[in-house]
C-alpha cells in the first residue's frame, strides 16, 4: 500500500505521517462511527489498546468504512498485566480474534512493565510468523531504550511517547530518532483538560496560513519527524487535524512552538507509572 502521506519505518514498512487515536473514545458507536468518519476523511492509520476496550469497534470502523486492508495501517497494544504475566502471544491472539484480523500492522509494549524483556523476544516471532508487520515500544525513556538495543539486534519500529508543545520531550525524540527508531505522539494536542490550543501564539500562527491552533501543532509534529496521534469525535475536528499538508512552519515558528515554556506532563512516564 501507498499512501499520500508516509514515512518508512526502519523494517521498511511504510507507516502513515499521521494517525487517529481512540484512547477514552466511548466503546460501542462513539468509536465505531469516529474510525469511519477518520478512514472517509483520508486517515490510514488507527491506534488501538486492548485496555482502551475498543479494539472491536476500531475493526468495525474499519469494515463500515469499505476500505481495503491494505488500505488501513492498525496499531494496538500489550497491556501491562500480560507483560507480568509473560502471557505475550496469548494476549496477542485475543487482540486479533477481537478485532477479527489475520494480522495487525503494529503491536506495541504499552508500557515498560517488568517482564518487557521477554515480551520483547515473543513478539519477534509474532513477526517472522507474518502475524505483525511491526514491533516496538510506547513509554520508554532513554535509559529504557538503550537496554532494549542492548538486549536484542531487532530494533523497535517506533517508540510512542508523550509529546506536545506544552511538553516537548525533544531530549528522548532526539535520542529515539538518533536510534533509527521512529517517534509517536500520544495527546500530540496537549491533552483533554488543557488550554494548549487557546494559546494566543499558536492561534497568531495558524491565522497567518489560515488555519487553527490544532493545525499548527499536528503540523509541528510532522515537521520534527514525529508522528501524532490526534483523537476527536467531531466530524469537523477530525478532518481538520488531516488538513495539514498545504502549508509548512518556518524555522522561526518551529521555535516559538517549542519554546512555549510551559513544561507540563499530561501522564506518566516510563519511570514513573505505577499501573
Amino acid at each position: 500500500m501507498t499512501y499520500a502521506h508516509a514515512t518508512a519505518l526502519n523494517n521498511e514498512v511504510m507507516i502513515p505521517q499521521i494517525g487517529f487515536g481512540v484512547f477514552q473514545t466511548k466503546k460501542g458507536g462513539t468509536t465505531v462511527e469516529a474510525v469511519k468518519t477518520a478512514l472517509d476523511l483520508g486517515y490510514h492509520m488507527i491506534d488501538t489498546a486492548m485496555i482502551y476496550g475498543n479494539e472491536r469497534d476500531v475493526s468495525d470502523g474499519f469494515r463500515n468504512s469499505g476500505l481495503d486492508r491494505d488500505d488501513v495501517f492498525i496499531t494496538t497494544k500489550l497491556w501491562n498485566d500480560d507483560i507480568r504475566a509473560s502471557q505475550t502471544k496469548q494476549a496477542f491472539e485475543t487482540s486479533l480474534k477481537t478485532m477479527e484480523l489475520d494480522y495487525v500492522d503494529m503491536y506495541l509494549i504499552h508500557w515498560p512493565a517488568d517482564g518487557w524483556q521477554q515480551a520483547w523476544d515473543q513478539m519477534q516471532e509474532l513477526v517472522e510468523q507474518h502475524k505483525v508487520r511491526a514491533i516496538g515500544v510506547c513509554n520508554f525513556e532513554q535509559d529504557q531504550l538503550e537496554e532494549l538495543l542492548k538486549h536484542s539486534s531487532y530494533k523497535p519500529a517506533v517508540n510512542q511517547i508523550e509529546s506536545s508543545p506544552q511538553f516537548t520531550n525533544q531530549e528522548l525524540i532526539d535520542y529515539t530518532q538518533s536510534q533509527g527508531v521512529t517517534v509517536e505522539a500520544w495527546s500530540p494536542l496537549g491533552g483533554l483538560n488543557t488550554k494548549l490550543i487557546a494559546d494566543q501564539r499558536l492561534i497568531e500562527i495558524g491565522m497567518k496560513y489560515g488555519k487553527s491552533s490544532s493545525q499548527v501543532i499536528v503540523r509541528w509534529h510532522i515537521q520534527r519527524g514525529v508522528i501524532p496521534l490526534p483523537k476527536s469525535t467531531s466530524p469537523s475536528h477530525i478532518a481538520q487535524n488531516i488538513d495539514v499538508f498545504d502549508f509548512e512552519l518556518t524555522p522561526e515558528e518551529m521555535h516559538t512552538i517549542s519554546n512555549l515554556g510551559l513544561n507540563q506532563r499530561v501522564g506518566a512516564s516510563g519511570h514513573t507509572f505505577n499501573f
